[in-house]
């Protein structure tokens, strides 16, 4: 199904007319518009005029249209009755002299300017949008150097209100407009927050950013905030000397309580976590599904593998041999997902609130659901011993792992049995508790034969195997850490894991072949200049990377398994993970490079991901499966939508990494002082970043803290050298170092390195004694200030 960015007569984005190609072709006598043809001098289809106008706001007038289909005399009042009919019939709505479709952005529009993509531009979302027509079209900001050099248009920045010019983006990536400044409405200086602290003489505002400042609030714009507060702020005052001062907006709450440090990172990034009362009232009126249009399979034993502390449960599972004589020593496996379409419906307060948070966002000590509770913990959480809808697929695989076929099925379930990955790990391994020992024989051993089975296809498939232990935090009842561990990878958790990766590219390919839109989960190629750079890092440890070719994810494989048991294991893994490209989500599919497949969409956690919502209602829609399907109006944005919900995906990323940082950095605030072993994770021309592999936590030392030495800089071989000792540090390096300083609320450590360095290799030396330093390589004198923060 073709997007309006597809067609021939969008226009160019950057504010042109169309271009002359176009009107050549309709000179011609053969003009198309989306694939249907149309005389020039005739007045278009119904369908063709209305396609014209939601691809040309900007050229969206009686005059223009007109025009652009050449139209003269008796035609032109043919073109008004026809206009005036659909206005009638709610297909067209008239704005002073231009037309548009309902639910489209007019040609003019005031922007709010409210976050930035992938890339840093602006994205801007309509000041005013009605409820009833879902969430707000984003809008990506056309800011480029020469308008703001030459003043053709008023530089726009983050939280700023402007008035813009909207054009559609004839790009198939990202937001499905573009917008040009026209002027800045109200330039909005932002909130910030911060931490109260009571001193003797005054009143100082403590940040939470390793970049912010410390601000000084007067007393008479403290409001009712007190000491340790967390409060919001804006910059009252600011001059070239002395503190800025602020005035205190609003208070968040006090970071004396046990869960300060993950509301922190909840407000600093903007994460919706209060549900309004019209989504309370949604959830707490659905009543449970009917069995319409769905196949009782209420019998058949699926069984929940999660976390033992998991209170929602998207997924159940069951295996079996395939009897069919086709298919010898084959097995189907049967994936259930709770069906969260049948109770969020397109368009619904439910679902406007779920795709304006994109995710469920996991704290150590919260979780900010995507979904209320009543939606995810209750009637879509598919609960041991009780009936609850859902979304199943039947896969067949071959004994080598070949996935043969698989149906699609919307079914009434219940759960035989809740297991944590612990114990139907204990009990295939032959310590079953009681309530896994009945389990083992009809379920257990079924579901590990049929995963030994999978992964034979996986080992053939090759995706990229990153060994990157995860750590976790236990936290005591007042919400500091107790303890970090890095948890077992379990065969357990790869079995569920192979199971979910097989019923998502399942999903994809129904979809495909149904030609029915749907958003992706993408994963570019390594960019050439990511690879190089591991090529060149690769090569100072005496490893190499192959130049030329299209490269694989198991081209990375045999990297790394060259540097197993090796000193340089951990470092390779890193280095490997950020030559890589970031996973995405998008309507336009060019596959998956790290698990090597190429179709591939969530499906199964629709409880905390909104991407897998969409899939579900695809399905169903393109499926026949009764109601809660997907609408045309929610194909026709699923640009955005999968824009939207990358950015948000990123968002809570980086909120539940800050949040880590801040509970690490209090757990060690009272080290300082002490010291331990790190690696040297980063290499900067500021200094180094140290991580500590007990912890996963990572400081910083200052490059003028290194020694007396002149340190270079050598961004090819990731390191800083001494000019005159050569002794130096490179990436990955171990070394000792004390815990200077640890500041809690902005999750910043600082060490001081207690290790000399090393001798570096000797083409690292002979490179700076030949003095060819450029842009990459810095020379810093020891003494001097660093730059601040990270």
């Amino acid at each position: 199904m073709k997007t309006p960015r597809d067609r021939t007569n969008a226009p160019t984005g950057n504010g042109d007319k169309p271009k002359s190609r176009r009107t050549d072709r309709r000179a011609n006598g053969e003009p198309k518009t989306s694939g249907s043809s149309i005389i020039h001098g005739a007045v278009p289809p119904r369908e063709v005029l209305l396609e014209f106008i939601a691809d040309n706001p900007d050229h969206a007038s009686k005059r223009e249209i007109a025009k652009a289909f050449g139209l003269k005399g008796e035609t032109r009042v043919e073109l008004k009755d026809l206009l005036r009919t659909l206005e009638d019939e709610g297909l067209l709505k008239k704005s002073r002299k231009s037309l548009s479709r309902p639910g489209a952005l007019p040609p003019v529009t005031v922007l709010d300017i409210t976050t930035r993509d992938k890339d840093g531009e602006l994205i801007g979302r309509p000041a005013e949008w009605p409820d009833d027509q879902g969430a707000a079209p984003a809008v990506l900001i056309r800011q480029s150097s020469e308008q703001r050099g030459k003043g053709k248009a008023p530089s726009a920045g983050l939280n700023d209100r402007v008035l813009a010019k909207i054009f559609t983006n004839k790009d198939r990536a990202g937001p499905a407009y573009t917008a040009r400044v026209i002027k800045i409405i109200d330039r909005r200086r932002g909130a910030s927050l911060g931490v109260v602290r009571m001193m003797q003489d005054e009143i100082r505002l403590m940040p939470i950013e390793r970049r912010g400042d410390e601000m000084v609030i007067e007393r008479d714009s403290l409001g009712d905030a007190k000491d340790g507060d967390l409060v919001e702020v804006e910059v009252a005052r600011s001059g070239r000397f002395g503190l800025p001062r602020a005035r205190v907006l609003s208070v968040v709450g006090s970071v004396a309580s046990e869960k300060a440090i993950s509301m922190i990172a909840i407000y600093a990034h903007g994460i919706p976590h209060i549900f309004p009362q019209a989504v309370l009232d949604e959830a707490e009126a659905a009543r449970p599904a009917t069995m319409s249009k769905r196949e009782d399979w209420r019998d058949l034993p699926l069984i929940t593998i999660d976390p033992a502390d998991a209170k929602d449960h998207d997924d159940a599972v069951y295996a079996e041999a395939d009897t069919s004589p086709d298919n010898p020593d084959g097995v189907i496996v049967t994936v259930a997902i709770a069906d969260v379409s049948w109770y969020v419906r397109t368009g619904s307060p439910l679902d406007r609130e779920a795709l304006k948070r994109g995710n469920s966002v996991y704290f150590p000590d919260r979780v900010v659901p995507m979904l209320p509770e009543r939606i995810s913990n209750n009637l879509c959480s598919l609960r041991e011993g009780e009936d609850r809808p859902a979304i199943a697929v039947r896969m067949t695989f071959s004994k080598e792992g070949r996935k043969a076929g698989h149906t699609f099925h919307r079914i009434m379930m219940k759960s035989a049995a809740k297991l944590s990955y612990q114990q139907a790990q204990a009990a295939i391994d032959g310590n079953p508790d009681e309530k896994a020992a009945a389990l083992l024989e009809p379920i257990l051993k079924p579901l590990w034969h049929a995963y030994t089975t999978m992964k034979r296809g996986r080992d053939r498939r090759q995706p990229l195997e990153l060994d990157m232990p995860e750590r976790k935090l236990m936290l005591k009842p007042d919400g500091t850490v107790d303890r970090v561990f890095i948890p077992d990878r379990l065969d357990a958790h790869k079995l569920i894991e192979e199971m979910m990766i097989q019923a998502n590219v399942a999903a994809a390919e129904t979809l495909e072949n149904k030609r029915q839109r749907l958003v992706y989960r993408v994963h570019d190629t390594p960019a050439l200049s990511k690879q190089e750079t591991l090529r060149e890092f690769l090569a100072t440890i005496g490893l190499s990377m192959a130049k030329g070719g299209e490269i694989r994810a198991n081209s990375f494989n045999g990297i790394l398994a060259r540097a197993l048991d090796t000193p340089h294991q951990t470092m390779v893994n890193e280095m490997v993970l950020r030559s890589q490209s970031q996973a995405i989500y998008s309507p336009e599919n060019i596959g998956h490079f790290g698990l090597n497949l190429m179709k591939y969409a969530h499906f199964t956690s629709p409880i905390r991901r909104y991407a897998d919502l969409i899939v579900h209602r695809a399905l169903v829609g393109s499926l026949g499966l009764g109601d809660g399907g997907i609408t045309r109006e929610e194909e026709a944005a699923l640009d955005d939508i999968a824009a939207e919900i990358s950015t948000f995906e990123r968002r809570a990323m980086a909120a539940e990494r800050d949040t880590i940082n801040r509970l690490i950095a209090h757990y060690l605030s009272e080290r300082v002082g002490e010291e331990f072993e790190g690696r040297i994770s980063g290499v900067t021309k500021a200094g180094l970043f140290v991580t500590l592999p007990a912890y996963g936590a990572d400081g910083f030392v200052p490059i003028s803290t290194l020694g007396t030495d002149y340190f270079i800089y050598d961004e090819a071989h990731q390191a800083l050298t001494g000019e005159k000792t050569g002794l130096g540090f490179q990436l990955g390096d171990s070394v000792d170092v004390k815990l200077a300083e640890a500041v809690p609320l902005a999750g910043a450590l600082r060490f001081e390195m207690l290790s000399e360095g090393r001798k570096m290799p000797t083409a690292t030396r002979s490179f700076h004694k030949a003095g060819r330093r450029d842009r990459s390589q810095r020379r810093v004198k020891p003494g001097t200030r660093p730059p601040r923060g990270r």
